[in-house]
């Protein structure tokens, strides 16, 4: 399926390609084989594409500045700087620190993105990370959310249907949690764990986020205190992920999902739902029976239950859904499923693509190992949620990449390691800002492209399995004990 031209731009500009890349793409791959399906592009469209020229241009920050009424950015470490360096620090490996950021900035390789300064041409820019880390400060949290939304918004525009026929995208939703550091507004701001042993160390916060089915490409995620008197469960962080969806889109989540008050209001803002239902709750929707199969439309009601947790639901709240009792397979075991739908195909397509539902674990896996999203490194509430964003977004740049090996090779941008990918991506950056033409960086481009493009999952299901086992590692050094309080 050939991009769209607004896709092509998205991605030409998100990654630096020249605009007349997609024109005549192709390459082998590592089987010899050819991609069937050239990218065709219009190219009486190619002067109004150049206008594409990064996915986040100079001018996106400046009219932001302009329209908060502050005036124009003089030095070095502009917005568009700052959000680039703060995208790099999580997507280029090694300690990722502020100084390794600024040592970008020194080594020349970011020449097209900076501004042009006295400091840059004389070669006399500090290397001193104090400049750097107040400007990361003075960016505005809302600028680096509206930047996050601009690029997956750019990355998804023109994005194919989720199953052929289907006619919509589809989203995965879920949940996890991230630890922060120690620090007293943290503390304040996003509570520790606690039970009867006491309080824990690490601030957490809880992350919702949503990823395209297809692509993987993510959202801009919600967060909240996971614990405390403010905390937030996933079903209302969902409220917030919906409000950014486009329209129209499938929400595809688990049990945990499968509630009434989330449902309802995914249907409120018109997203066709599919939702996996705990076996308690289908019994009460199905009239206290559980069937092995089913398949029957229903007037889902709240419960008395759910108008005490949710007095806001109005009195003649109600839900048109499909009720599909069905069994499937997974890893050579029989797996009954209980899904409510507002979707109208047949209940094989339905069970299909709630089937994808595990790939958002694999990009919570891809986010928190290879993104190192696990835990967050900044010390006040603002600038980790700045750093929450800006992580999220460093994972679309690869997933960008992918989609653009994958589309070129006809390959699905799911069979494409990310890990392995991104291993492409940091190794290959360094030599495209090296080249000196537009012809040798076309060259090296279709280089990176086809290596990512052989990074390919195995196709296999059936590997062999081991037996777990854990091997305690040597501890070469101390363990900080606490210290004892005075009487």
């Amino acid at each position: 399926m050939p991009l769209t031209l607004r896709r092509q731009a998205a991605l030409a500009g998100f990654l630096n390609l020249p605009l007349d890349f997609f024109a005549a793409t192709r390459y082998s791959l590592v089987d010899g084989s050819t991609n069937a399906a050239s990218l065709e592009i219009d190219k009486t469209a190619l002067d109004a594409l150049a206008l594409f020229q990064t996915a986040l241009p100079a001018q996106f920050f400046e009219e932001q500045r302009k329209s908060a009424g502050q005036a124009p950015e003089k030095g070095v470490y502009t917005g568009s700087v700052v959000v680039l360096l703060m995208i790099l620090q999580r997507l280029l490996q090694g300690k990722g620190t502020l100084n390794g950021a600024v040592q970008q900035v020194l080594s020349g390789v970011l020449k097209w993105v900076l501004p042009r300064h006295k400091r840059i041409e004389e070669c006399t820019l500090s290397p001193n990370t104090g400049a750097f880390s107040r400007a990361r400060c003075r960016l505005p949290g809302l600028v680096v959310e509206m930047a996050a939304d601009r690029i997956a918004e750019y990355l998804l525009a023109g994005h194919k249907e989720a199953l052929p026929g289907l006619g919509r995208q589809a989203f995965l939703l879920d949940g996890s949690s991230v630890d922060l550091p120690h620090t007293p507004e943290l503390v304040k701001a996003y509570p520790p764990a606690s039970n009867q042993r006491g309080v824990s160390h690490w601030p957490m916060m809880r992350v919702l986020v949503a990823h395209d089915l297809v692509s993987g490409i993510a959202m801009r995620p919600a967060r909240g205190p996971m614990y405390g008197s403010e905390a937030v469960s996933e079903q209302s962080l969902a409220e917030q992920i919906i409000d950014r969806l486009p329209e129209g889109s499938i929400v595809v989540w688990d049990r945990n999902f499968g509630v009434f008050k989330t449902s309802w209001y995914a249907c409120q803002k018109n997203h066709p739902i599919l939702a996996r239902l705990t076996d308690s709750r289908a019994r009460y929707l199905n009239g206290g029976k559980l069937p092995s199969k089913a398949d029957r439309w229903i007037d889902w009601k709240p419960s008395r239950w759910d108008r005490r947790a949710h007095p806001e639901l109005p009195a003649d709240a109600c839900i048109r859904v499909r009720l599909i009792a069905a069994q499937a397979v997974r890893k050579g075991k029989a797996i009954q499923l209980y899904l409510v739908t507002t979707l109208d195909p047949p209940v094989e397509p339905i069970v299909e693509l709630y089937g994808f539902r595990w790939n958002i674990e694999l990009d919570l896996r891809s986010l928190k190992q290879t993104v190192h999203l696990h835990s967050l490194r900044s010390t006040t509430p603002a600038m980790a949620e700045k750093e929450l964003v800006l992580a999220v977004t460093a994972y679309n740049f690869v997933r960008a990449a992918i989609c653009v090996a994958a589309q070129a090779a006809n390959l699905d941008p799911r069979r494409i390691s990310f890990s392995r990918a991104q291993d492409v991506v940091n190794a290959c950056l360094p030599v495209l800002q090296a080249t000196r033409s537009e012809g040798e960086y076309a060259i090296e481009l279709e280089r990176m492209l086809r290596r990512i493009a052989q990074c390919r999952l195995p196709s296999s299901h059936d590997r062999k399995t081991y037996r777990r086992a854990v091997w305690p590692r040597r501890g070469n050094f101390p363990k900080q004990k606490p210290a004892k309080e005075s009487a």
